[in-house]
């Protein structure tokens, strides 16, 4: 079945435009983001290690600041741009649940949080994105924010590229 654009059916059909596919593409986007901050923690532990042993131990400490990395990613990520680098990869955006709109500084920040509690108190709380209508998990029902496809959001420039696009099956891209 193809997804109906949200001007052409109920709120049930819009949810399903706007989240069609989702669940699949968060999982391979948290994936690709482990490793992308895999990757930053390798680079910070080594400039740890070098700066520490140039400084004589006095760098040791910066060894604390490791932990929050995670959560710096994902915060000034999706302050900045909507999306955490995995999220952009597998074409998903983070949106205000109510108006569509980017998260601000602050909303990103509760959802990065609420995420991390939320992976230490069990991963069986995400279990909730499957009985929500949006496909909402339990942080992302607490923060306001719903993540959904970037392509649900962008207007289909031609119909031969992009599928049927934003083009209800039988309409016609001409004005």
């Amino acid at each position: 079945m193809i997804p109906v654009p949200p001007q052409y059916g109920s709120a049930l059909q819009q949810d399903d435009w706007l989240t069609a596919g989702v669940m699949l593409r968060r999982v391979v986007g948290w994936m690709l983001d482990a490793m992308l901050i895999g990757l930053l923690a390798l680079g910070a532990w080594l400039f740890c290690v070098l700066f520490g042993l140039l400084t004589f131990g006095i760098g040791w400490p910066l060894f604390g600041l490791l932990p929050a990395l995670p959560v710096l990613y994902h915060w000034l990520f999706l302050a900045s741009f909507a999306a955490t680098p995995g999220q952009a990869m597998v074409g998903l955006t983070v949106r205000r649940d109510t108006d569509l709109l980017p998260p601000n500084p602050l909303e990103a920040l509760v959802f990065t949080l609420l995420f991390y509690l939320t992976m230490v108190c069990g991963m069986f709380w995400f279990a909730v994105a499957l009985f929500t209508v949006r496909h909402r998990a339990l942080h992302d029902i607490v923060s306001g924010l719903v993540v959904i496809r970037v392509r649900a959001l962008t207007p289909a420039a031609r119909p031969w590229n992009m599928g049927f696009g934003n083009v209800p099956p039988g309409g016609s891209t001409t004005a």
